[in-house]
């Protein structure tokens, strides 16, 4: 679970940007790991063959690569 980094200073007693400053590293390496975290359950997720599956994998092509149900195709509308 991720802790935003208000809470991390909080509860160090320190500010933010006192936080951002001296443990730079730390808050990447955690966020590194917090996304890799996710990207491992969508793709699990991915791999199923129901709803759940369907809607992890348009998720994944909307985030990762600009896909839009509703965006004509790249040669213009598809024929009805």
């Amino acid at each position: 679970m991720a802790v935003s980094q208000a809470e991390i200073a909080t509860v160090l007693a320190i500010t933010l940007p006192t936080l951002r400053k001296h443990y730079r590293a730390e808050l990447d390496r955690g966020a590194a790991l917090v996304e890799a975290e996710l990207v491992r359950n969508l793709i699990r997720l991915a791999g199923g063959s129901d709803g759940v599956a369907l809607r992890a994998i348009m998720f994944s092509l909307q985030c990762r690569f600009g896909w839009s149900p509703f965006a004509p195709r790249p040669n213009g509308p598809a024929a009805a």
